[in-house]
Formats: structure tokens, sequence, C-alpha cells
């Protein structure tokens, strides 16, 4: 018996010791993670604030653009801007910011131009998490996977000469919780069409991440995610996981919830 309870004492003096010389928790001398967060159609980088405060707050370098067109960059809006300038504008923070071993987060839309954007910066990625989001597919327009109805209001925007698609009015519980709908809606900005209606060049990249992570929003109904969700879960290179009780707008509804999770799937 004494030679226990002198190790247990042992251990406790170190304990202090340790304490009183200023060592942390164990979780400090990890290596901060970086995460690059792309928000969804209409949106931008900010509405990722209350998830990237609670991602900086454990030590995380965050970088959240707004992609050309959207947010406070609506000014850019042009018939030009599509599909390969949302690319350029990912690839871009990452080698203008000589990021390495990156978390990249699409949520929705941005599943299809992050996808592609990793055929270029794909070496710099260590994890992905495709958040509610479309998975790429080489040839394919996304117009292609919206409902016959949205589809219909996409066309007769650009037959009409429309640059953005146009917003809906309301935003359900499905999308957000009733508090934070009003904020919502009224900084979502109009979705430049051609990035719906052009076709995708994507080249594999996303497959070649080693560490991928899909996260379905089940209170949300949309059957291409159903679809999404569903061949990520049935492929063993995908983990998955499903965030319960929140709206698709995630970072609004469950921002504690999804930072927790996200720092498990970087």
């Amino acid at each position: 018996m004494i030679g226990p309870h002198l190790t247990r004492r042992a251990a406790v003096a170190g304990a202090m010791a340790a304490v009183a010389g200023g060592a942390r928790p164990a979780r400090a001398h990890m290596a901060p993670k970086t995460f690059v967060l792309v928000a969804g159609a209409a949106g931008g980088g900010w509405q990722w604030r209350r998830v990237a405060d609670r991602l900086e707050k454990q030590g995380c370098k965050v970088f959240a653009p707004t992609l050309t067109g959207l947010g406070e960059r609506s000014h850019l809006l042009t018939k030009d801007v599509g599909l390969a300038t949302h690319i350029t504008d990912i690839v871009n923070v990452v080698r203008w910011e000589s990021l390495e071993g990156i978390c990249l987060v699409a949520h929705s839309y941005a599943g299809w131009p992050c996808g592609a954007a990793l055929d270029r910066i794909g070496d710099k990625v260590a994890s992905v998490v495709w958040l509610d989001a479309f998975t790429p597919e080489d040839g394919r327009a996304l117009i292609d996977l919206v409902a016959p109805s949205a589809r219909q209001t996409y066309d007769d925007a650009a037959a009409n000469g429309a640059l953005g698609m146009p917003l809906a009015p309301r935003l359900s519980a499905a999308s957000v919780n009733p508090r934070d709908e009003a904020f919502l809606r009224a900084k979502l900005t109009p979705q430049p069409i051609a990035t719906y209606i052009q076709t995708l060049r994507y080249g594999g990249g996303l497959e070649r991440i080693a560490k991928k992570t899909y996260v379905r929003l089940p209170d949300f109904a949309n059957p291409a995610f159903d679809r999404a969700y569903a061949a990520c879960k049935g492929d063993t290179s995908w983990s998955t996981a499903e965030l319960a009780d929140c709206g698709h707008y995630a970072m609004f509804d469950a921002p504690e919830r999804l930072a927790a999770l996200l720092l498990r799937a970087a």
C-alpha cells in the first residue's frame, strides 16, 4: 500500500509543480488549426462570425472570404462573375495568405466551387467539411439539381437580363430560426446567375483529400443534399454526421455545436 500511496503523492506534487511553473493544458500544446469557411449562395463571410469567434477562442486561425459579387463585394457583380470567378476567389485566399494544412469548410452552394478549387490547392488542404453542401460533378450545372419551380425562376431572371437570382421574401424555420430571420434576409444578396447555369469543370480534387466529413442538417429538406449524404455515408473515405434541431444556416442556429464539430473534423 505504501508504493501506490507514494506514487499518487508524487503525481500530485508533480502536477502542482507544473502548474507553479506555468504549464498549460495539453490542448494548448496542439498545433493551431487553420480554417477557411466559405458561405453558400447569396451569403458571405459575415455569416460565419459566431462560429469564427468560437474557433478563434480555441487558438485557431479563421479565414471567411466573401465570394465576388456577394455581401460587401456585391458592388462587383457583373455578367462575367461566374463559377471560374468563385473558384479563383477560394484559390487566391489560400495562395496569398500562404496557407498550409487547412480545413476547408463549404456550405451549400460553396461545395461546387470549393470542390473545383481543390483541383488547384489540394496540396494545401488537410481536411474538408461539406456542410449541407453540393458535391461537385464534372460536366454538370447546379441549375440541373434545383427544384423545377426554382429553375423556372432562375430561367426567367436570366431571360430578363438580371445579373443575380432573386431572393426569397421570407426564410422558413427550416432555413434559420425566427429570431435571426430578418437579420439574415437583410444581408443576403442576389447570387450571380452564371454560377448556377455554367458547367462545372472538375478534376476529382475532393476525392484526393484524405480526411473528409459530410454534415447533413436533416431539418432542411433537400433531395440533392440527401443524395450527397447517402453517397458519402456509403463511402469509407468519408466520415458523416448530422446536426439536428437547427436549420440550413447552422452557423446562426447552432454556432457552438457547429464549431465543436469543425474542431473534431479538422
